[in-house]
């Protein structure tokens, strides 16, 4: 469930109500919400703001987020770790302290969330450096250390579209090496149909599985040859707001959900 359905900036009491019919219907349909994460609208650079009373407030917002998946029956909470500018991202020193900066928020966040009932918080790698974890070798150094004195731990989000594919290790964009090194420190990964030259977020239909290079046999194979067996694999699909994919969202959700249980 993302941010985007229940954002914690809504005042109060509609906060509240859509908590309530939330749980309403989880508990009539035995609906399990395993995480929640934030979504299009919360995109953001968030904690590496270079405002301090920016990040502040997107501390706050995160304990608010944390508070409501509580009383959703979750118990765990992620995002992307960061966003800087490009000017930060090339300047070395700006750099680090914009993520240490981060880093500590994180913790903030963490210490917050393990007081009320909070698992884990789990944080994705994305595809560009100044978006952070572009590359397995970056991506294993901020798992690190964001661990190192945390008060929770730290997972990660694993995005099977994403890597740095200007990287010069040709394993940062590839798919089947990301889940090798880190499924077993992801409860959850995020699936959608991919390129070689990444163009994807695409839905898992006949006409994009032709050229897709996410084969499902592929991925499960890995898992259980990592003898994981209990992981959120979440469709992550984006559509274009222009037809005809407007008016095809239903049933291409429909025809990937059908293509992944075939596998399963």
């Amino acid at each position: 469930l993302t941010a985007d359905l229940i954002n914690p900036s809504l005042p109060e009491k509609i906060i509240n109500e859509q908590i309530n019919q939330i749980n309403y219907w989880r508990k009539k349909f035995k609906i399990e919400i395993s995480s929640t994460f934030t979504g299009a609208f919360t995109r953001l650079n968030h904690l590496t703001h270079p405002d301090k009373e920016i990040r502040l407030y997107w501390i706050n917002w995160f304990k608010k987020f944390i508070e409501i998946s509580i009383k959703l029956g979750c118990d765990t909470v992620g995002s992307h770790f960061g966003i800087v500018t490009t000017e930060d991202y090339e300047n070395k020193l700006i750099f680090n302290k914009r993520k240490n900066d981060a880093i500590n928020s994180w913790h903030e966040i963490g210490a917050y969330g393990k007081q009320i009932g909070l698992k884990q918080i789990i944080w994705e790698p994305m595809s560009v450096g100044r978006e952070f974890g572009e590359t397995i070798e970056k991506c294993s150094k901020l798992q690190n250390e964001l661990n190192e004195n945390s008060p929770i731990p730290f997972k990660i989000c694993l995005d099977v579209d994403h890597g740095d594919i200007s990287s010069n290790n040709p394993d940062d964009y590839d798919p089947y090496k990301w889940l090798e090194k880190f499924c077993k420190l992801s409860p959850v990964i995020h699936l959608k149909q991919s390129s070689n030259n990444k163009g994807g977020h695409w839905p898992f239909t006949k006409e994009f599985n032709k050229s897709g290079k996410i084969i499902p046999k592929k991925v499960i194979q890995i898992l259980r040859d990592k003898k994981i067996d209990n992981i959120d694999l979440i469709l992550e699909l984006s559509f274009k707001e222009r037809e005809p994919w407007d008016s095809s969202i239903e049933s291409s959700l429909i025809e990937s959900i059908r293509y992944w249980k075939k596998y399963l």
